[in-house]
């Protein structure tokens, strides 16, 4: 593949009724299949089933990251299998001739047998492929990128944008689609790259379209290892993982709906164990099976640079947020009450105000932008409170998002506002619709008030958005409530509630623009995808605009 970098010069759901946890162990629940999927010549030869990946792309460096299955019954989460050498090979091009870097680590059942290897002493803006082996068994190479020099100038960045796959709600088409394009630097996965729910209970209008595994809701540190591990057999997502290097961060449902620091809606304390191990469970396997570094204090915010041209700050809404506002029970705006914590807050507006390229991007897994939604109608407000998990009767904000944390929102905003900071681009997941958004200083106000920033908001690979509660035709909520929740927010330029898709963010000196795309049918392998529209914010002007082509 040739260069993309150029020189300048040169060119959620409700909280619902508890379900017993069902005794199955995962060994019982993948043994057979993963079996079958190994080489009738060679059962007991090690495999990769679960596909290669790389991550968090540096200018001299990339993570490397696999699974192998040593023996059949070493299924994820099983706790068996013995520990066995995986050796990795770094090559400037996919046919391995000219290898630049060699090694090896040890998988073991202490680690899921997943392995990773931080490859250093790469060149910058350089395409490598790369490759695992084990025992005999060699597995599919795979592409990745190391990101350009810190003091690079850079004329174009290309990401993938992605969020929210429900496993049992459809296909992960998206995936697919962004890795055919093969013009990626990397992607970015913006949290809910796994769902905790037990099967059927947060489906696609209420059809299992596959089942996941396990069938039960999912607690223990098998359980976790488990579920990634079903997931990391897709098809789909397994071509996007060799195509380019993700960058991921997590949102709730890598541990349990709407969770915060000291708990999770869907988490009974005591009856499904203590919050504090179910967390370190869901945080370990996490570690484990995602191509991510473990950054400051074991969590995913964390900061990528490419080059002059952009900087991407990454967050981690769930471990530091205090619990959500109850209804009636206490304030939005105590200044009291935290979604990032005080460090990861300094630590980011730190980062945004000595940044010296020419684009701050922020990795933000539930939206920034202001949200106000008590002036619907009854009956879009029931299936929208749902979708939010908001009460029934409705609510005029989301207490989930940066809406119910509302100091630390202003507190922010005003940082970029004293220190004169252009160019800050909110890159969002989380609700299940796509928005383009300015950010304003004051809502009430706007559009009389400074925007602070802009925000790109990608709607959900799989998981139900409003059509699909609704059981409509897709297209049909969005063209009643967009209007009116355009009339209540001013500072929304779009909003679609219903089709399922990706984004595709493209940067140059001049501007940041959002391509979102949408797929044909979500419940179908083989559903295709189209450009629905694109929004662009030119430099210096901190507003979204609408642009009628993509990139």
């Amino acid at each position: 593949m040739t260069s993309r970098y150029r020189s300048a010069e040169t060119n959620s759901l409700s909280p619902r009724r508890r379900t017993v946890v069902k005794a199955a162990a995962a060994t019982a629940v993948l043994a057979a299949p993963l079996a079958a999927a190994l080489p009738a010549r060679a059962a007991d030869a090690p495999a990769f089933l679960h596909g290669i990946a790389s991550g968090d792309p540096l200018p001299d460096g990339i993570l490397l990251w696999t699974r192998v299955t040593p023996t059949p019954e070493a299924v994820p989460g099983s706790g068996l299998g013995p520990d066995t050498e995986v050796s990795w090979t770094v090559a400037r091009d996919n046919a391995f001739t000219t290898i630049v870097a060699k090694g090896s680590v040890t998988a073991s059942a202490a680690s899921d047998h997943t392995v990773k290897a931080d490859v250093r002493g790469l060149a910058p803006a350089t395409d490598y492929w790369f490759r695992f082996s084990s025992g005999g068994t060699t597995s599919p190479a795979a592409r990745t990128r190391t990101a350009p020099a810190s003091d690079a100038a850079v004329a174009n960045l290309r990401f993938g944008v992605v969020s929210c796959a429900n496993w049992e709600a459809g296909y992960f088409s998206s995936y697919r689609h962004l890795a055919a394009r093969g013009d990626l630097d990397a992607w970015l996965h913006l949290g809910d790259y796994i769902y905790e729910y037990g099967t059927g209970e947060y489906g696609t209008r209420d059809t299992v379209i596959r089942q996941h595994a396990p069938t039960h809701e999912i607690l223990t540190l098998a359980d976790y290892r488990t579920r990634h591990g079903k997931y990391k057999t897709d098809p789909d997502l397994q071509a996007l993982h060799a195509a380019a290097p993700v960058i991921a961060i997590w949102d709730d449902h890598e541990f349990a709906n709407d969770a915060w620091s000291g708990g999770a809606e869907n988490h009974t304390e005591g009856a499904e164990g203590a919050w504090t191990a179910r967390q370190a469970a869901a945080k370990q396997a996490y570690f484990e099976w995602m191509p991510v570094r473990t950054a400051i204090a074991g969590t995913t915010y964390r900061r990528l640079r490419f080059g002059k041209l952009a900087d991407l700050s990454l967050l981690d809404l769930r471990s530091f947020r205090s619990q959500q506002v109850a209804v009636g029970n206490g304030s939005v705006d105590d200044p009291d009450r935290t979604i990032t914590g005080r460090a990861q807050l300094d630590w980011l507006k730190a980062g945004l105000k000595s940044s010296d390229t020419t684009w701050r991007l922020v990795g933000n897994s539930v939206m920034i932008s202001p949200f106000a939604i008590g002036s619907l109608s009854a009956d879009l407000l029931k299936p929208l409170a749902e979708l939010l998990g908001l009460p029934k009767e409705g609510l005029a904000l989301n207490t989930d998002q940066w809406d119910g944390y509302t100091d630390d929102r202003r507190e922010l905003l005003a940082h970029l506002r004293s220190n004169a900071i252009r160019n800050t681009v909110f890159l969002t997941g989380d609700i299940h619709m796509a928005w383009a958004n300015d950010v304003p200083v004051d809502a009430g106000t706007y559009p009389l008030s400074a925007s602070a920033a802009t925000e790109f908001v990608v709607t959900s690979v799989t998981s139900d958005n409003l059509d699909d509660i609704l059981k409509v035709p897709e297209g049909t909520v969005t063209a009643l409530a967009a209007p009116v929740i355009q009339v209540a927010n001013r500072h929304v330029h779009w909003v679609d509630t219903d089709r399922h898709g990706y984004g595709v963010l493209d940067i140059t000196a001049e501007r940041a623009q959002m391509d979102y795309y949408v797929l044909s049918d979500k419940t179908k392998a083989n559903a295709t995808s189209s450009w629905a529209r694109s929004y662009r914010t030119r430099t210096g002007t901190q507003k979204a605009e609408r642009t009628y082509t993509p990139v």
